[in-house]
């Protein structure tokens, strides 16, 4: 029997798997919006009259990224307001913060964010700079980390911030040495500025999510978890944006979003998840052909903050900068008491837990965490997993492999820059500062990586992120760079595998996403070249320039 031809046909390069085999073929054909053939030959004989053929010139196809922990909805946002990603200098920042408020004269803020700690002494950004360019209306500003936000005097008034305004718990006050606010708000402190400005509407909410959509398909990106659906940071719960464009049939990308653990409530707020997850559950919009999907079955907890403002979670005290330990050790949101009650309960209800944790005392609360709920309900299919997992004490990587947790990585924090020179070397000390990001010591013990972004806290760009894993120098980085800990860098191969297999694995999306295999999604990302065979230092030039999502074309370039 004679098979009905392909919608689309893709010869002439190679095409790399990420399947188990890690196999490799050429040609890939696609009907409906999957895939019904791989190699030259097969995908060749499927060509009809009205197939489109795509010669791919020795271009590399992929299976499309699918990115663990990323912010699209907030990305989105902050590309449609006052965005100071990839500003340079403080001067710049200013400079761009002026130019949007010129800009918008009738806006009665100016909000937005991505400016980096980087770029300022100490990492906090003071208030008389925006006050010298905006003093008028309120400037609230998150950084690229989404942990602090800068704020000018015009704000901190409208908010009632002020000498005599205590740190919330969670939070803390930047302060003058007369105890005013200095302008940046670190961690929960953001929420005292934040929940004043205005609010999203509806449709602010929406459009920011597909223009994150667009802007992610652009990378070759076909699916993500949502790292934070709840309100955050002066942001509403995004839950509403997802499911509207779901029904809709606007959402091309198959999303898991993880639900946002609030760190201000107690185990009584289970209930509320348990509602949330129905309310996504009873979309009843399958993943199909050109037509993403979204489920809500995670819940996402943040264990600690940042190491550059010393709010991650550390096992022994960070120091002062002049190699002396300071008393402070870093915070943990949860107590590790409620936090192993809590993923036992959410365990037993078949919640997935994705846990923020950057420092070594962090992870190994979260590790804590999943024994106890192993040991109340013994191991399950819910694939929980630990992001970032910047510090990690050498006792604790076996433990992922022997608790079936994987690590969430964003390798593009793996390379030594200005910020990690500046803000985490003369803090963490001479030991910790050599455990950063131990990507091969995981994989080599058998633990199962997936990767994402965190984008906007950094570019979503998989192939930035792929590039510093397997060279362990920013893509930027000077001919001669050293690799920062080279030992820890992983192959090429292994990574793109975590961007994909590894990423649907946790994402529950291994039926349908992350290989190359007959029978599943046409999920594709063609790249401009083949990163294989050009010089690994190479790998961040390369660029998506034609991506399927569902045998449908969201992006060409």
């Amino acid at each position: 029997m004679t098979q009905a031809p392909a919608d689309l046909v893709l010869l002439g390069g190679p095409c790399f798997t990420a399947d188990a085999a890690r196999s490799w073929t050429s040609g890939v054909a696609v009907r409906q919006g999957i895939i019904v053939a791989l190699g030259e030959q097969d995908a060749r004989a499927m060509i009809g009259p009205r197939t489109r053929v795509v010669e791919l010139s020795g271009r590399l196809v992929l299976p499309g990224f699918i990115d663990a922990h990323v912010h699209p909805v907030f990305g989105g946002a902050e590309r449609l307001r006052c965005d100071l990603t990839g500003t340079r200098d403080a001067g710049e920042a200013v400079a761009r913060v002026a130019a949007y408020a010129e800009a918008h004269p009738d806006l009665p803020w100016i909000v937005g964010g991505g400016w980096s700690m980087d770029q300022f002494p100490g990492g906090a950004p003071s208030r008389a700079l925006l006050d010298k360019v905006v003093p008028d209306r309120p400037v609230f500003l998150l950084n690229r980390d989404h942990h602090d936000a800068w704020a000018n005097s015009a704000a901190l008034r409208t908010a009632g911030v002020d000498r005599d305004t205590p740190d919330p718990t969670g939070g803390r006050i930047a302060r003058e040495p007369d105890g005013s606010p200095a302008g940046a708000l670190h961690e929960d402190a953001a929420n005292l500025v934040g929940r004043h400005a205005p609010r999203l509407t509806e449709d602010d909410y929406l459009h920011a999510l597909l223009e994150g959509q667009r802007y992610l398909h652009s990378f070759g990106i076909t699916g993500w978890q949502d790292a934070i659906v709840g309100g955050y940071l002066g942001y509403d719960d995004i839950l509403p944006a997802y499911l509207r464009a779901a029904r809709e049939g606007r959402l091309t990308a198959h999303v898991t979003g993880a639900l946002w653990w609030d760190r201000n409530r107690g185990l009584e707020q289970i209930a509320d998840l348990v509602e949330r997850r129905a309310a996504a559950a009873n979309l009843d919009v399958a993943v199909s052909r050109g037509s993403g999907g979204f489920t809500a079955g995670t819940v996402k907890i943040m264990q600690d903050g940042i190491c550059e403002n010393l709010t991650a979670a550390m096992l022994g005290p960070y120091y002062d900068g002049t190699g002396h330990t300071t008393g402070n050790t870093g915070h943990s949101y949860l107590d590790a008491a409620l936090l192993a009650e809590a993923v036992t309960r959410l365990d037993a209800l078949g919640f997935q837990v994705h846990v923020h944790a950057i420092g070594d005392r962090g992870v190994r609360e979260a590790l804590d965490a999943f024994e106890a709920a192993r040991a109340s309900s013994g191991a399950t299919d819910n694939r929980h997993h630990i992001a970032h997992v910047q510090v990690i004490h050498p006792r604790d990587i076996p433990r992922f492999r022997q608790l079936g947790v994987t690590a969430n990585i964003q390798a593009l924090w793996a390379a030594e820059d200005a910020q990690m020179r500046a803000l985490n070397e003369p803090v963490l000390g001479p030991e910790r500062y050599a455990q950063q990001y131990p990507f091969g010591a995981l994989l080599r013990d058998g633990a199962t990586l997936a990767a994402g972004s965190d984008w906007p806290v950094s570019t979503p760009d998989p192939l930035q992120a792929v590039h510093v894993a397997v060279n362990r120098t920013a893509p930027d980085a000077p001919p001669g760079t050293p690799a920062f800990l080279p030992d820890q860098a992983l192959t090429l191969g292994d990574a793109l595998a975590a961007y994909t297999a590894g990423s649907a694995h946790i994402c529950h999306a291994e039926s349908y996403a992350g290989s190359l295999e007959v029978g599943k999604r046409a999920d594709l990302a063609v790249l401009d070249r083949d990163v294989f065979a050009a010089p690994r230092t190479w790998i961040g030039a390369a660029r998506a320039v034609l991506t399927l999502a569902g045998g449908e074309i969201v992006y060409e370039g």
